[in-house]
């Protein structure tokens, strides 16, 4: 009798940074420059490649999805969190917050295998050169990105239809700037276990996982570059993975600062502020690392400045 008595919740409230009154104004600037810049330094990356012959590679070709994804996801997130500062609690009904875990969380799934198949190319580069061309042409890379969206998508549904199942009364308000996963199955009023299975399956699946091979395949790049003898060539061999393997770290090291911790030790209103490190930190830093670690990279935009 104690369930009839209960509403049943169709529609959230989501609070974003209105906990935060005394400096919205700052904070939402900051955030409308970042989302700017990430669409811009993103963008600039995909014109570049796609103008460039040259930049026609298969490590350019990972990189423009790359990029197309950091505008993806970043894109799922910013303009409704953008909105929240002109709104005291933004509704939004049940499936359209489900369909933003979705996307969100299929396409975070995209950049863990889409960075350890960027390792392997690195990998067969390095370590395999006589057959890279053989090895990665046209025909695998366009399977393996292939495979990393529609895989992550795929894997994504059962986790998706799992939390539609749940039963969600009593508060209805998420103290987070978007459908998180974690903020929205803190809501439900029934047993959550058959969600959380999955989620450490997904996160087996597509953290550990590609984070293991990412790991194992930079240590064989990393001891083969050892071996050069010369200084120019082990220069030239670090210079070729130095940009990605800077963005594995960067990626991996937000996730790993935002989940690895306990859950005690942090108020909502910082997890918050966490959060921001993987939907804005990495997607505005990777323009930025490759464009100037980059030699491809500032030989085109030279060349480009001087046509000017």
């Amino acid at each position: 009798m104690e369930g009839e008595n209960q509403t049943v919740v169709t529609e959230f409230i989501i609070v974003g940074f209105n906990d935060f009154p005394q400096i919205l104004v700052p904070l939402f600037l900051a955030f409308l420059l970042v989302y700017f810049l990430v669409l811009v330094g993103n963008l600039l990356i995909v014109v570049i490649i796609y103008s460039n012959a040259q930049l026609h590679t298969p490590m350019y070709f990972f990189l423009t999805n790359l990029a197309f994804l950091d505008i993806c996801y970043t894109t799922i997130i910013f303009p409704n969190m953008l909105a929240h500062f002109f709104l005291a609690g933004t509704h939004i009904s049940l499936n359209r917050c489900l369909l933003q875990v979705f996307f969100f969380t299929s396409m975070m799934s995209v950049e863990f295998l889409l960075l350890t198949v960027m390792a392997y190319d690195r990998y067969v580069a390095i370590c395999n050169p006589l057959r890279y061309v053989e090895t990665m042409n046209n025909v695998v890379c366009m399977k393996l990105v292939a495979g990393c969206w529609i895989v992550s998508f795929i894997d994504t549904i059962p986790h998706i239809v799992l939390i539609h199942r749940l039963s969600f009364c009593g508060s209805h308000t998420i103290n987070h700037f978007f459908c998180d996963f974690a903020a929205v199955i803190s809501l439900s009023c029934s047993s959550t276990r058959a969600v959380e299975t999955a989620t450490y399956i997904l996160g087996f699946i597509f953290g550990v996982t590609p984070f293991s091979l990412t790991i194992a395949s930079y240590i064989n790049i990393i001891s083969t570059i050892l071996k050069i003898r010369s200084k120019e060539g082990r220069r030239k061999a670090f210079s070729t993975c130095g940009s990605h393997l800077t963005v594995v770290i960067l990626f991996y090291g937000v996730i790993l600062s935002t989940y690895m911790r306990p859950a005690s030790a942090v108020s909502v209103k910082y997890n918050k502020l966490l959060s921001l490190l993987y939907v804005a930190v990495t997607p505005v830093c990777n323009p930025i690392i490759y464009s100037l670690k980059n030699r491809d990279f500032k030989n085109t935009l030279r060349t480009r400045k001087n046509i000017k």
